[in-house]
């Protein structure tokens, strides 16, 4: 019987009761079904142990910015130019580059929904472990194999001037999926989080 009563006062406090326990009891339930049951369940839905992940950084944006992003401010038209005669050094033409996904690039705190099934091909946004902390994501340019016979992934952010050292030769044990979609805006939840814990 206790425990009867017991089960009804729990229920009533999460709930009904508009305490700041129950809404503390909220908040940990809340992570916790996201965190162990609904990102799991999207990881076996979608084939990879990242389905979801926030942009972190703005390589991947098609602004007035190039380079360090924040640093130098140059006009659309410019980032344009400039990043055509980077893509055509990759042999990537213009209409080859516009037919890609995401061909438009993406924002900081934009949450993208990746998926580890389907081959990768030149054109593909991917998400692998590099030398950052954060996975990166960036655009693949070029596929290759290494000495081993493996195949190879070379990326580049599309707002940035050159791959980097750690995008090289991204083999698959790096790999962690390719984007599948778009959703803007909804990562600057956890970037702001980020910035409180790390505060």
């Amino acid at each position: 019987m206790d425990l009867k009563k017991n089960i009804k006062k729990l229920w009533h406090l999460i709930w009904e009761e508009n305490s700041v326990l129950s809404w503390t009891i909220n908040i940990i339930l809340a992570f916790i079904i996201v965190k162990f049951v609904i990102y799991p369940l999207l990881g076996i839905i979608f084939g990879t142990g990242f389905p979801v992940v926030a942009v972190v950084s703005c390589s991947m944006e098609h602004n007035e910015k190039i380079g360090q992003c924040d640093m130098q401010h140059i006009k659309f038209e410019k980032w344009y130019k400039t990043q055509k005669e980077i893509y055509n050094k990759l042999e990537i033409t213009n209409e080859e580059f516009f037919s890609y996904r995401f061909a438009n690039g993406f924002n900081k705190g934009d949450i993208m929904v990746l998926t580890g099934y389907g081959e990768v091909k030149e054109g593909d946004v991917i998400v692998f472990r590099g030398a950052a902390q954060e996975p990166i994501i960036h655009r693949v340019v070029k596929i290759g194999k290494n000495e081993l016979g493996q195949e190879t992934y070379q990326t580049k952010g599309d707002n940035n001037l050159w791959s980097r050292a750690d995008e090289m030769d991204i083999t698959e044990d790096r790999y962690i999926g390719k984007a599948l979609l778009r959703i803007p805006y909804f990562g600057w939840v956890k970037l702001a989080f980020n910035g409180l814990v790390s505060f």
